[in-house]
């Protein structure tokens, strides 16, 4: 991985705050203030200074992580150590923070530090803005502020492996989208990326007419992504994976009202390119459409069932799902969706069984992401869960039969 110099490389003061002391790393971990640390049984910190899951320097943690996907005779790892990542969204409250107001880690460089101490090898970008008093200030979205991010990324040891970002919405493309399209890519291939993508579906229609368009226009912004050696993805959620009107009587615009059972990504997937278009799948609400898309009215008019399996998906289109969001959630059949998000690992979807199935544990790279970490009262929580979430999926193996 190349490392990019950088002009406003830290020194002084700022250069020192990259490296904690053990007391300052172990502080940060817990997510406390320094007067709640302070006032902490001394007997206690050091029983956690000495405990292995805190205060350790990004190298030593990710120096444990090497082997060949076993664990002393607890089974195949089903994640591997270099492709556990996490999508920063997941943390957007601390990247927002103001580190000028708190003492927890804020801003791009001091999460991206915290990540790695989590064990975290990988991130994806929701966007490049932060608080404005961080290092760097608010707007990274330029060829200067990506190689400051390259060089934190390779100080912790993180590869950038996407991002959520510029997809156009004009088709066909004007010129200025074209060139802030443009503009991306470089940032992607400065940062290092294989993937750029977004976080919205191709678009929000039902009708295959509409899913055409958005084919002809993702296959045309793929061909430009691979000039750049980068892989444009789509990521996406439950609607996604409802079925296809296509079929049946019209209605007073001309467009039919039933289905011949095609979900509509899937025909999606069919007539896009699998050199230009690939996908994210989030667990999470691949499992909604499940609950929520498993009946579609037939062209003569009957109701037909058809339950989603999402890793069937995955398995049928293969390679063309580089990228998971690994996001868990709970049983609820009264919310409408069927789950509620919590952190990874602590919910009832079954990922051990989805990652054993979906295979290619060193294509896929799962971003753990949890909408709903930040939090309002508890300002360390998603930094917590991030911890929480990187210790379930490090746990996962594949079962003994």
């Amino acid at each position: 991985m190349t490392s990019y110099s950088d002009p406003s490389r830290p020194s002084g003061a700022d250069a020192a705050a990259l490296t904690d002391t053990p007391d300052e790393a172990l502080r940060r971990s817990l997510g406390v203030g320094r007067r709640r640390f302070l006032s902490t049984c001394t007997a206690v910190a050091a029983g956690a200074v000495a405990a292995p899951v805190f205060g350790a320097a990004p190298a030593l943690a990710h120096g444990r992580d090497h082997g060949h996907g076993h664990d002393h005779g607890r089974g195949q790892v089903l994640v591997p150590p270099h492709k556990r990542g996490i999508i920063l969204y997941t943390v957007r409250d601390a990247t927002a923070r103001d580190p000028l107001a708190s003492d927890l880690p804020s801003g791009f460089r001091e999460v991206f530090k915290q990540l790695a101490r989590h064990g975290y090898r990988q991130v994806e970008f929701a966007g490049y803005r932060q608080h404005a008093n961080a290092p760097g200030g608010d707007n990274l979205e330029t060829v200067e502020g990506a190689r400051l991010l390259r060089r934190w990324l390779d100080d912790y040891g993180l590869r950038a492996q996407g991002n959520h970002g510029f997809i156009p919405s004009s088709w066909p493309l004007t010129a200025a989208d074209k060139d802030t399209f443009k503009k991306h890519l470089e940032i992607a291939n400065i940062l290092g990326m294989d993937h750029m993508g977004t976080g919205g579906d191709p678009t929000g229609s039902s009708y295959q007419a509409d899913w055409d368009v958005a084919a002809d226009k993702w296959n045309a912004l793929g061909e430009i992504a691979r000039r750049e050696g980068i892989k444009l993805y789509t990521h996406n959620h439950d609607s996604a994976y409802g079925f296809l009107l296509d079929r049946g009587p019209l209605d007073d615009q001309g467009r039919p009202t039933r289905s011949s059972g095609i979900r509509k990504l899937e025909y999606f997937l069919k007539v896009t390119d699998p050199k230009l278009v690939w996908l994210e799948m989030d667990i999470f609400w691949a499992h909604v459409a499940q609950y929520k898309f498993h009946t579609y009215t037939a062209p003569d008019g009957s109701t037909r069932e058809n339950v989603f399996d999402p890793a069937a998906l995955v398995t049928r289109y293969n390679k063309r799902y580089p990228l998971f969001h690994a996001k868990d959630g709970v049983v609820d059949t009264a919310n409408g969706m069927g789950w509620d998000m919590v952190p990874f690992g602590t919910g009832d979807i079954d990922y051990t069984t989805f990652f054993s199935r979906v295979g290619l544990s060193n294509y896929r790279n799962p971003m753990v992401e949890d909408d709903n970490s930040p939090s309002a009262t508890d300002p360390a929580q998603s930094l917590r869960e991030a911890k929480i979430s990187y210790d379930n999926m490090a746990a996962l193996r594949r079962r003994r039969h």
